[in-house]
């Protein structure tokens, strides 16, 4: 994958990071929360952060040892 597509790809995968933060704070606020909601969003927001990181670290060039 070329350097400029994974930015981009790290960009998307942050804004949905951030969105879901939102949701959650949201849904924790509410009243009468839905606990099985918070808890796939989570679910997502973890898997969302795991992908980014790996994207980033895709980014690093090999150095040899």
């Amino acid at each position: 994958m070329e350097a400029a597509s994974v930015r981009e790809r790290i960009a998307r995968l942050q804004t949905e990071h951030r969105n879901l933060d939102k949701k959650i704070l949201t849904q924790i606020q509410a009243f009468q929360h839905d606990q099985v909601e918070v808890q796939r969003l989570k679910k997502r927001k973890l898997l969302l952060k795991d992908q980014i990181a790996a994207l980033e670290a895709s980014l690093i060039p090999d150095v040899p040892a």
